[in-house]
């Protein structure tokens, strides 16, 4: 299996773009997470990987989307953009999640990338706006990798992403950047009505018939002023999905993503973590992408003049949000206490970074939910390769240690967990921790 993905990756792709992931994102991206090692001993967390959403509008309107697509549009503009990945650069970092609403949307996507040749940058896409053109562009920087969404079948395509049509306009961004051998990801937004179309090795062998290089089922996680809960995945689905991406590393010539599992199948937060935060089109500093609360802003102000790594180093909420995820459970705090993240953006006065203002309501109004955390049903990665790499450059880093998760976060105690009394582990000195 190791053998035909290394044929794939040095046949099927060009090779500048090769290079670019093996030095940028390989080498460079292991530096940088073992920098953030080095800082978790001294108790500071600065994230290696950075998710920044660009911009909020797209042109799909998908079912429990949280971004606000339809408000009026806002975006990150170059300035902006450069000087943030200018400053993370100084901390080691090389690796930046491009996000949105819908990146390609933004007018000076590939112009901004192209600024920073010694960063690597994935770009979550519908894939309707990559052109021949665009993909070509992308070839000649190299530094850069679409991961294009495709959500079900044709018909539950167009229900789940709320236009008709999706599915083969997605379908025609991906050949284009097959085309032009660019290194390609397909993702997948595990839900109710495409968990049995495509959590299947067809359609992974499909993947890679058509050169896709990479894939990634994550779950379906309700949020927003329409969640649409009807569609998550049961725990025993989740379990199967989990089950499904170790076999299939295992077995095939396809690099198969996960971010929430280390080696031995333990459930993980990358925010708790610390390994990843995420920056909104406003420039709002929040723990992930579905908590859409802040303290902190990339920009500067009169009142906060501060860089970019003092505002991390020393953000009480992002903190204190790390400790409560870290103490709370090994899953999704956001899905499985819900009333206890509330309490927090509460306590620090944590403002509502979305352009609704509703982010709050959404949050009290949320019904526990199980997420990957699933104690006593671990399954170990089998593929010798992954274990390897999630035990330097993956894991909780230590940080869940002398913490048993195993009573609050079980599947069948949600009626006991949204009874349970509030109390809020904040933490306001500095957290001694460990690496493995």
């Amino acid at each position: 299996m190791l053998f035909k993905m290394a044929r794939r990756f040095l046949v099927e792709t060009d090779k500048r773009c090769l290079w670019k992931l093996a030095w940028n994102m390989g080498w460079k991206g292991m530096l940088s997470v073992e920098k953030h090692k080095r800082r978790l001993r001294r108790g500071e967390v600065f994230p290696p990987f950075l998710y920044v959403s660009i911009i909020n509008s797209c042109n799909l309107r998908c079912q429990g989307c949280w971004v606000d697509v339809a408000a009026k549009q806002q975006t990150i503009d170059p300035p902006a953009f450069h000087k943030l990945v200018r400053e993370a650069r100084q901390m080691g970092n090389v690796f930046f999640g491009i996000v949105g609403g819908e990146p390609f949307m933004h007018p000076h996507l590939l112009d901004m990338l192209a600024e920073h040749p010694d960063c690597y940058f994935q770009i979550f896409t519908n894939g309707q706006f990559i052109t021949e053109e665009r993909a070509e562009r992308m070839r000649q920087l190299g530094n850069v990798t679409p991961l294009i969404s495709v959500e079900g079948t044709e018909i539950v395509s167009d229900e789940r992403r709320g236009r008709p049509g999706v599915l083969s306009k997605t379908m025609q961004g991906v050949e284009n950047a097959l085309k032009k051998r660019i290194f390609t990801g397909v993702c997948t937004s595990l839900c109710q009505t495409n968990f049995q179309d495509l959590l299947t090795e067809k359609w992974v062998d499909r993947l890679i018939e058509m050169g896709v290089m990479y894939t990634w089922f994550h779950i379906y996680r309700p949020m927003g002023p329409e969640a649409n809960p009807q569609l998550c995945l049961t725990p025993e689905q989740q379990l199967a999905a989990r089950r499904f991406v170790v076999e299939m590393r295992a077995k095939k010539p396809i690099i198969i993503v996960d971010a929430y599992y280390d080696g031995e199948g333990q459930a993980l937060c990358p925010a708790a973590t610390g390994i990843s935060h995420h920056i909104n089109p406003w420039g709002d500093i929040e723990p992930c992408p579905i908590v859409q609360f802040t303290r902190e802003s990339i920009h500067s102000s009169e009142a906060d003049t501060r860089s970019l790594r003092d505002k991390f180093l020393q953000s009480t909420f992002l903190r204190d949000f790390r400790s409560l995820a870290q103490t709370t459970t090994r899953g999704c705090i956001v899905l499985e206490r819900p009333e206890l993240l509330k309490a927090l953006v509460e306590t620090h006065g944590a403002r509502d970074a979305t352009a609704r203002q509703t982010a709050l309501n959404e949050l009290k109004a949320m019904q526990v939910r199980t997420s990957q955390y699933n104690p006593g049903n671990e399954i170990p990665e089998k593929n010798w390769l992954y274990r390897l790499a999630k035990r330097y450059w993956f894991n909780d880093f230590g940080v869940y240690r002398g913490h048993d998760h195993r009573q609050t976060a079980a599947p069948g105690l949600l009626t006991q967990q949204a009874n349970a009394p509030l109390s809020l582990p904040l933490v306001s000195s500095e957290v001694e921790y460990s690496s493995r």
